[in-house]
Protein backbone atom coordinates (compact mmCIF):
# COMPACT_ATOMS: atom_id res chain seq x y z
CA UNK A 1 0.00 0.00 0.00
CA UNK A 2 1.11 3.25 -1.22
CA UNK A 3 2.34 5.71 2.06
CA UNK A 4 0.51 9.27 1.05
CA UNK A 5 1.60 10.93 3.47
CA UNK A 6 5.38 10.70 2.20
CA UNK A 7 3.92 11.17 -0.94
CA UNK A 8 3.77 14.52 -0.30
CA UNK A 9 7.20 15.11 -0.03
CA UNK A 10 7.42 15.51 -3.51
CA UNK A 11 5.77 18.86 -3.79
CA UNK A 12 8.61 20.04 -2.30
CA UNK A 13 11.00 19.50 -4.81
CA UNK A 14 10.48 22.11 -7.62
CA UNK A 15 11.90 20.01 -10.10
CA UNK A 16 8.97 17.42 -9.96
CA UNK A 17 5.74 17.06 -11.76
CA UNK A 18 4.09 17.25 -8.27
CA UNK A 19 4.95 20.67 -7.71
CA UNK A 20 4.53 21.88 -11.25
CA UNK A 21 0.86 20.33 -10.85
CA UNK A 22 0.55 22.10 -7.64
CA UNK A 23 1.36 25.65 -9.35
CA UNK A 24 -1.40 25.13 -12.24
CA UNK A 25 -3.88 23.58 -9.88
CA UNK A 26 -3.57 26.38 -7.90
CA UNK A 27 -3.53 29.42 -10.65
CA UNK A 28 -7.26 28.08 -11.37
CA UNK A 29 -8.23 27.62 -7.93
CA UNK A 30 -7.39 31.05 -7.00
CA UNK A 31 -9.79 32.27 -10.63
CA UNK A 32 -12.35 29.74 -9.50
CA UNK A 33 -12.73 31.53 -5.96
CA UNK A 34 -12.60 35.19 -7.76
CA UNK A 35 -15.27 34.74 -10.56
CA UNK A 36 -17.63 32.97 -7.90
CA UNK A 37 -20.98 35.16 -7.49
CA UNK A 38 -21.09 37.78 -4.69
CA UNK A 39 -21.09 36.42 -1.20
CA UNK A 40 -20.22 32.74 0.85
CA UNK A 41 -18.50 30.67 -1.43
CA UNK A 42 -18.55 26.72 -0.94
CA UNK A 43 -15.33 25.04 -1.42
CA UNK A 44 -15.31 21.16 -1.59
CA UNK A 45 -12.07 19.11 -2.09
CA UNK A 46 -12.08 15.48 -2.29
CA UNK A 47 -9.10 13.27 -1.64
CA UNK A 48 -7.67 16.33 -0.38
CA UNK A 49 -4.61 15.08 0.81
CA UNK A 50 -2.56 17.61 2.67
CA UNK A 51 -4.68 20.31 1.60
CA UNK A 52 -1.46 22.12 -0.30
CA UNK A 53 -3.33 23.72 -2.96
CA UNK A 54 -6.22 24.90 -1.24
CA UNK A 55 -4.00 26.51 1.76
CA UNK A 56 -1.76 27.30 -0.63
CA UNK A 57 -4.28 30.18 -1.93
CA UNK A 58 -6.72 31.10 0.72
CA UNK A 59 -4.58 33.23 2.49
CA UNK A 60 -3.25 35.51 0.34
CA UNK A 61 -6.75 35.89 -1.59
CA UNK A 62 -8.77 38.40 -1.45
CA UNK A 63 -12.01 36.44 -0.84
CA UNK A 64 -10.66 34.27 1.80
CA UNK A 65 -12.55 35.30 3.84
CA UNK A 66 -15.76 34.73 1.57
CA UNK A 67 -14.74 30.93 1.41
CA UNK A 68 -15.87 27.74 3.52
CA UNK A 69 -13.86 25.01 2.16
CA UNK A 70 -14.39 21.23 3.16
CA UNK A 71 -11.55 19.43 2.35
CA UNK A 72 -11.86 15.35 2.60
CA UNK A 73 -8.90 13.03 2.85
CA UNK A 74 -9.03 9.70 4.37
CA UNK A 75 -5.28 9.10 5.65
CA UNK A 76 -5.43 10.38 9.63
CA UNK A 77 -2.10 11.85 8.97
CA UNK A 78 -2.89 13.85 6.02
CA UNK A 79 -5.40 15.58 7.73
CA UNK A 80 -4.05 16.34 10.85
CA UNK A 81 -1.52 18.44 8.69
CA UNK A 82 -4.06 19.85 6.96
CA UNK A 83 -6.19 20.75 10.36
CA UNK A 84 -2.48 22.14 11.44
CA UNK A 85 -1.45 24.27 8.67
CA UNK A 86 -4.97 25.46 8.66
CA UNK A 87 -4.49 26.79 12.10
CA UNK A 88 -1.17 27.90 11.32
CA UNK A 89 -2.71 30.22 8.83
CA UNK A 90 -5.48 31.63 10.69
CA UNK A 91 -8.33 29.58 8.50
CA UNK A 92 -10.86 28.69 10.78
CA UNK A 93 -13.28 28.65 8.02
CA UNK A 94 -11.68 25.40 6.62
CA UNK A 95 -13.05 22.11 8.06
CA UNK A 96 -11.11 19.03 7.12
CA UNK A 97 -13.31 15.58 7.43
CA UNK A 98 -11.50 12.63 7.93
CA UNK A 99 -13.43 10.58 5.48
CA UNK A 100 -14.01 8.66 2.49
CA UNK A 101 -14.13 11.18 -0.17
CA UNK A 102 -16.12 8.40 -2.10
CA UNK A 103 -19.10 8.62 -0.05
CA UNK A 104 -20.83 11.86 -0.93
CA UNK A 105 -23.05 11.43 2.17
CA UNK A 106 -19.90 12.49 4.13
CA UNK A 107 -19.65 15.70 2.64
CA UNK A 108 -23.22 16.53 1.23
CA UNK A 109 -23.86 19.12 3.58
CA UNK A 110 -21.49 21.05 1.94
CA UNK A 111 -22.90 20.84 -1.53
CA UNK A 112 -23.67 22.07 -4.12
CA UNK A 113 -20.18 23.51 -4.20
CA UNK A 114 -18.91 26.68 -5.89
CA UNK A 115 -15.78 24.96 -6.42
CA UNK A 116 -15.25 21.14 -6.42
CA UNK A 117 -11.61 20.04 -6.68
CA UNK A 118 -11.12 16.27 -8.23
CA UNK A 119 -6.95 16.36 -8.47
CA UNK A 120 -5.41 13.23 -7.72
CA UNK A 121 -7.71 11.13 -8.80
CA UNK A 122 -8.52 10.48 -11.68
CA UNK A 123 -4.76 8.72 -11.96
CA UNK A 124 -5.75 6.08 -9.44
CA UNK A 125 -9.14 5.08 -10.06
CA UNK A 126 -10.56 2.90 -13.06
CA UNK A 127 -12.18 4.55 -16.14
CA UNK A 128 -15.65 3.35 -15.23
CA UNK A 129 -15.32 5.48 -12.11
CA UNK A 130 -14.45 8.40 -13.49
CA UNK A 131 -17.06 8.35 -16.06
CA UNK A 132 -18.94 7.78 -13.15
CA UNK A 133 -17.93 10.71 -10.85
CA UNK A 134 -17.89 12.85 -13.68
CA UNK A 135 -21.27 12.13 -14.24
CA UNK A 136 -22.59 12.87 -10.94
CA UNK A 137 -20.12 16.30 -10.53
CA UNK A 138 -23.26 18.56 -11.73
CA UNK A 139 -25.24 17.31 -8.82
CA UNK A 140 -21.74 18.36 -6.55
CA UNK A 141 -22.02 22.24 -8.25
CA UNK A 142 -24.43 24.78 -8.58
CA UNK A 143 -24.55 25.94 -11.73
CA UNK A 144 -21.70 27.92 -12.82
CA UNK A 145 -19.43 26.07 -10.25
CA UNK A 146 -15.71 25.31 -11.56
CA UNK A 147 -14.55 21.75 -11.34
CA UNK A 148 -10.77 21.75 -11.25
CA UNK A 149 -9.22 18.27 -12.04
CA UNK A 150 -5.93 16.27 -12.83
CA UNK A 151 -4.89 13.27 -15.09
CA UNK A 152 -1.31 12.13 -16.42
CA UNK A 153 -1.87 11.55 -20.32
CA UNK A 154 0.16 8.31 -20.50
CA UNK A 155 -1.05 6.15 -23.27
CA UNK A 156 -3.95 5.02 -23.31
CA UNK A 157 -4.30 8.66 -22.82
CA UNK A 158 -7.60 8.98 -21.45
CA UNK A 159 -7.87 13.07 -21.49
CA UNK A 160 -9.69 13.02 -24.59
CA UNK A 161 -12.87 10.92 -23.22
CA UNK A 162 -12.89 12.95 -19.70
CA UNK A 163 -13.30 16.18 -21.50
CA UNK A 164 -15.96 14.98 -23.56
CA UNK A 165 -17.74 13.43 -20.45
CA UNK A 166 -17.12 16.56 -19.00
CA UNK A 167 -19.14 18.25 -22.09
CA UNK A 168 -21.90 15.63 -22.24
CA UNK A 169 -22.54 16.76 -18.42
CA UNK A 170 -23.24 20.04 -18.93
CA UNK A 171 -20.15 21.72 -18.18
CA UNK A 172 -18.26 24.62 -20.36
CA UNK A 173 -14.17 23.81 -20.79
CA UNK A 174 -12.13 26.92 -19.00
CA UNK A 175 -9.21 25.54 -19.20
CA UNK A 176 -6.85 22.27 -20.05
CA UNK A 177 -3.56 22.61 -19.07
CA UNK A 178 -0.76 19.52 -20.49
CA UNK A 179 2.57 20.21 -18.53
CA UNK A 180 6.01 19.34 -19.71
CA UNK A 181 6.83 16.87 -17.32
CA UNK A 182 8.07 13.48 -17.03
CA UNK A 183 4.72 12.44 -16.05
CA UNK A 184 2.76 14.04 -19.23
CA UNK A 185 0.06 16.00 -16.35
CA UNK A 186 -2.38 17.78 -17.29
CA UNK A 187 -4.76 19.98 -15.38
CA UNK A 188 -8.34 21.17 -16.20
CA UNK A 189 -10.80 23.52 -15.41
CA UNK A 190 -14.84 23.17 -16.35
CA UNK A 191 -17.92 25.57 -15.54
CA UNK A 192 -21.21 24.04 -15.29
CA UNK A 193 -23.84 25.85 -17.20
CA UNK A 194 -26.94 24.38 -16.54
CA UNK A 195 -28.52 22.92 -13.42
CA UNK A 196 -28.39 19.22 -12.64
CA UNK A 197 -30.64 17.09 -14.08
CA UNK A 198 -30.69 14.07 -11.43
CA UNK A 199 -29.47 13.88 -7.61
CA UNK A 200 -26.51 13.23 -5.51
CA UNK A 201 -25.49 8.83 -5.74
CA UNK A 202 -26.60 7.36 -3.52
CA UNK A 203 -23.55 4.75 -4.62
CA UNK A 204 -19.55 5.66 -3.94
CA UNK A 205 -18.16 7.41 -6.72
CA UNK A 206 -14.99 5.60 -6.95
CA UNK A 207 -12.89 3.12 -5.27
CA UNK A 208 -9.31 4.40 -4.73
Amino acid sequence: MKDWAAWHAAYDDPSSFLNVRLGKVRQHLAEAIGAAPAGPVRLVSLCAGQGRDVLGVLPGHPRRDDVHAVLVESDPRNAEAARRAAAEAGLRQVEVREADAAAVAGFADALPADVLLLCGIFGNISDEDIGFTVEAAPAMCRPGGTVIWTRHRRPPDLTPQIRAWFAASGFDELAFDTLDTDGLMSVGANRLRRAATAGLPDRPLFTF
